[in-house]
């Protein structure tokens, strides 16, 4: 039995506790927060037996195997410095730090202490993803030429909101841009070059991006997200050989077209169930069953290549950009 601690109390940690609970061979053996209260309110749910009042006491449990870490960006890295002190294997919510810094060493302590850790991008279990991503390997795309992907919705502009408020890593691109580019850094890897425009929130956090990126041979990704905007939240791959479009939301698609010069469309669909919370917590269990300390289909390496990029986009919208734009229905969104 895999005995799971949860490291936080938020939507995620209840989606994603909910998934560990129901798995066969899993379960939730404590909940861990700066709230007791909620903490014990979401170990209720969970049918866990423990509730802390603090990470360092959910750590220190005897009985956890790994700790989910499920809290703001800008607390990933104190929690995942105590959980690996204790020897425990870490999963770790997307993006895995505040900053590509942050990052490496969580990744350096990791690596040093010999305890597993792995960033929760649940996208790279979608199947549907994963059989993308196979076709583009094998070379049925043939040479990859484009990917296009956009995530983003209208959220009214809050000071206090997670994902407005710049202390606690709000913004687009670490949020939802961090989807358009995973996909893009899956398929065609590193970019050459990155060019950015968008917008920032009176806070100065990213409230939208586009992003142009660069890569041998010609190849490009066009990516887009946004806090105020309803984007369509598809993704299109193109090849010389094949182009596949991947339903709404793309990261977590039920339904893949693939399409070739010559022939019927293919159409793959999946079930609603069939999605990559489940993936991700199996590929810890197997890896931890094998002895392994990182994953094959989430390698730290590649955590680290998104870290960077997304400090770079970053440092382009707030570099280039003025804060949002002045037309009336915009700025009544973000005033």
């Amino acid at each position: 039995m895999l005995s799971w601690g949860i490291a936080a109390t938020g939507g995620i940690a209840r989606t994603v506790g909910r998934v560990i609970a129901a798995e066969p061979g899993m379960r939730v053996a404590a909940v861990g927060s700066r709230d007791l209260g909620r903490a014990s309110g979401l170990a209720a749910e969970l049918d866990a037996p423990r509730a802390y009042g603090s990470h360092a006491e959910l750590v220190a449990d005897p009985e956890v195997d790994v700790v989910y870490i499920a809290t703001p960006h800008s607390h990933h890295l104190p929690v995942a410095e105590l959980a690996i002190a204790a020897g425990k294997a870490v999963l770790c919510e997307k993006p895995l730090a505040l900053t590509a810094a942050e990052a490496e060493r969580m990744v350096k302590l990791a690596r040093e202490a010999g305890v597993f850790l792995m960033e929760a991008m649940w996208m790279r279990f979608n199947p549907l993803v994963r059989r993308l991503h196979g076709l583009v390997r094998d070379g049925s795309f043939g040479p990859l030429r484009s990917v296009a992907a956009s995530f983003g919705f209208p959220l009214p502009y809050d000071p206090a909101h997670r994902l407005w408020d710049p202390a606690l890593g709000g913004g687009a691109l670490l949020d939802l841009g961090i989807y358009p580019l995973g996909l893009a850094q899956l398929l065609l890897g590193e970019p050459d070059a990155m060019a950015a425009t968008g917008s920032l929130s009176p806070g100065g956090v990213d409230a939208e991006a586009g992003l142009l990126l660069s890569y041998p041979g010609g190849a490009r990704a066009l990516l887009d997200t946004s806090l105020l905007s309803p984007l369509s939240n598809a993704a299109t791959v193109t090849g010389t050989a094949m182009r596949a479009e991947l339903d709404a939301p793309f990261y977590a698609t039920r339904r893949m077209v693939l399409h070739r010069p010559s022939g019927e469309p293919e159409e793959h669909v999946i079930a609603e169930a069939d999605n990559g919370y489940a993936g991700e917590i199996r590929e810890v269990r197997d890896a931890l069953a094998e002895g392994l300390t990182e994953s094959a289909i989430m390698p730290l390496d590649d955590t680290l290549a998104m870290a960077r990029l997304l400090d770079q986009a970053r440092e382009h919208v707030a570099r280039a950009l003025s804060p949002s734009p002045s037309s009336p229905d915009v700025a009544a969104e973000v005033r």
